[in-house]
């Protein structure tokens, strides 16, 4: 099976214009799309990458203004870490210090320095500092110099009761091999620069997660095209006895998803068509975009939608 990485993960946030202003201008993130639930319409999806919205870069919430704050628990995600350069640490905790983000001390992991801190709505995240990433593009935004900006997802962390088949899944099906163990947590990793990480972390008395504000509601991998995507799931049914939902489409990326056996709802991601499908690179974010199914009640939708700026 082809190697994949991190396609997007999607959170749920609290009032959207602080979601907005966090990931913007604390993090340099850039809004690539601003678009509504498909399934609640009078609720923004924002999503936030790198310039053209590569993936293993986004990062995506829904936000509910009075949303009830999620409790961490088994069958979650524990952490979403995003790469930085490692001599951009220092740069990122006087920034986390100056913005006022509940964050933790730097602390050594798998090698790599771990800066751990919080978005406003408690959401776990992470600054990883990578060797020889300094070069790579970068995005560069809210005052954020580029030599110290965000280079996409390294990963996410994932806490279950049995890591065992999720282990096999994240091998068999996503094509990550196991590279080793650490304090409890037990890596798995591909060769994909953006995103190529999972950290399992096994704890059999773990409670449930309840899901709110501050949670991962899904984590999506890639595949490239249709055919990939359809080989998945496949293998998904044919050697796990998992069963995913239909495509769906999500216009920037079609979809199917199903729930791992720790809990984590999971998604699988086609590379294409992208985000530049229905706006100009240029432009990415600037304008409210609506799937056709939903044009026809466009006056409406952004009559209820919350102002951003």
């Amino acid at each position: 099976m082809t190697s994949v990485g991190l396609h997007h993960v999607t959170a749920i946030s609290g009032p959207a214009r602080r979601n907005l202003g966090f990931y913007t201008e604390t993090l340099g993130l850039r809004l690539i799309k601003k678009t509504v639930n498909f399934d609640d319409p009078g609720t923004y999806h924002l999503y936030y990458g790198d310039e053209g919205g590569q993936p293993g870069t986004i990062l995506t919430f829904f936000p509910w203004n009075h949303v009830a704050p999620g409790k961490p628990g088994s069958g979650e995600t524990q952490e979403t870490a995003f790469r930085v350069p490692r001599a951009a640490i220092s740069f990122w905790l006087e920034r986390l210090v100056a913005a006022g983000a509940p964050h933790e001390a730097p602390v050594a992991r798998f090698g790599e320095t771990v800066l751990a801190f919080k978005d406003p709505d408690g959401l776990s995240l992470a600054l990883v500092g990578v060797d020889g990433i300094e070069d790579e593009p970068a995005f560069a935004a809210g005052g954020v110099p580029a030599a110290h900006a965000i280079r996409g997802f390294h990963g996410i962390s994932l806490l279950l009761r049995d890591i065992e088949a999720t282990a096999g899944i994240l091998r068999d099906v996503f094509g990550f091999t196991q590279e080793g163990q650490e304090n409890g947590r037990t890596r798995f990793r591909v060769a994909e620069r953006l995103g190529g990480v999972v950290d399992l972390q096994a704890d059999e008395n773990a409670p449930s997660g309840r899901m709110g504000g501050g949670s991962v509601h899904h984590v999506a991998f890639r595949a490239a095209d249709d055919a990939v995507q359809a080989a998945m799931v496949r293998k998904l049914s044919q050697s796990h006895g998992i069963r995913t939902t239909e495509q769906l489409d999500r216009c920037y990326f079609r979809s199917v998803y199903f729930r791992e056996p720790g809990g984590v709802l999971f998604e699988i991601a086609t590379d294409i068509p992208g985000f530049a499908v229905d706006e100009p690179l240029a432009s990415l974010g600037e304008a409210l975009k609506l799937p056709s199914f939903l044009e026809r009640d466009r006056a409406r939708i952004e009559k209820v939608l919350p102002v951003l700026a």
